[in-house]
């Protein structure tokens, strides 16, 4: 049963994960850390969950991740992340990964789609130049269509065609709805498998997970009673607690840091 957390109130789940020997902390990006903005390549961190980031990410045995649907370039980009940055990142749904002091690790070639993303590219981008406020992103493993610009009615029309495009020509690519946006991927990964390969590359007997979209729930599904799932915003969810935006779950986060703080003093 999800329960809304409320700012400032003590919660024995967030005291149980802060409590956990070794945790990582796991945050979608957009519409979790970041609100949205029309130009998906704008979007940034709010200043308190960069404080929040930085704060956990300096505590021991603890591991902030960015865990996104990004192809791993542009996530970097949006998480003004550098070399020697202390946060892992899990980008295309967990199909890649680049972890501190490691770097990016080779996402492995799917050969079965080598020339097919062009392929898709090419095929939808007169589609999507048809519907004003519609706007195409290539992905390392795919595409992103976005329609944040767009009506209802621009983004029902466009989602039908391109779905029409793909069940005729990319059948078994693997197909994702979030907030205004649709996704095709010709890998299988999802951020379930984020979860799996965080967890074993650090360690983790606990997982915080914060996420805000259905593709996020995927998620959600494998946390395991030692675990948090978080939602942000509404929808249906398997997270334990609910919160209402970006800003909350950097209050959320500074609870967490508050109290796994106080317990290493």
């Amino acid at each position: 049963m999800t329960r809304t957390w409320t700012p400032g109130t003590s919660d024995a789940a967030l005291s149980a994960i802060a409590a956990t020997p070794r945790l990582v902390v796991a945050l979608d990006f957009d519409g979790t850390a970041a609100p949205f903005v029309l130009d998906p390549m704008a979007a940034r961190a709010i200043p308190e969950i960069v404080a929040q980031v930085r704060r956990l990410s300096g505590l021991a045995d603890t591991t902030v991740a960015y865990v996104s649907g990004r192809s791993m370039d542009d996530l970097r980009v949006i998480t003004e992340h550098d070399d020697d940055s202390p946060v892992a990142l899990a980008g295309s749904h967990g199909a890649q990964y680049w972890y501190p002091g490691v770097g990016a690790t080779d996402a492995e070639t799917d050969t079965a789609a080598e020339g097919t993303r062009e392929e898709l590219w090419e095929a939808a981008r007169p589609i999507i130049e048809r519907y004003p406020g519609a706007e195409l992103e290539p992905k390392t493993f795919g595409m992103g269509v976005h329609t944040r610009r767009a009506t209802p009615e621009v983004e029902k029309a466009l989602f039908a065609e391109i779905d029409a495009l793909a069940a005729a020509r990319f059948p078994h690519w693997r197909r994702r709805a979030g907030h205004h946006v649709l996704e095709f991927s010709s890998r299988i990964e999802g951020k379930d498998a984020a979860m799996t390969a965080l967890r074993e590359r650090f360690g983790a007997t606990g997982i915080l997970f914060a996420g805000d979209d259905v593709t996020d729930e995927d998620a959600m599904r494998v946390l395991t009673p030692d675990d948090l799932g978080v939602r942000v915003g509404e929808g249906e969810t398997a997270a334990t607690l609910r919160v209402r935006d970006p800003q909350e779950i950097a209050l959320l986060l500074e609870t967490v840091a508050d109290e796994r703080a106080a317990r290493r003093e």
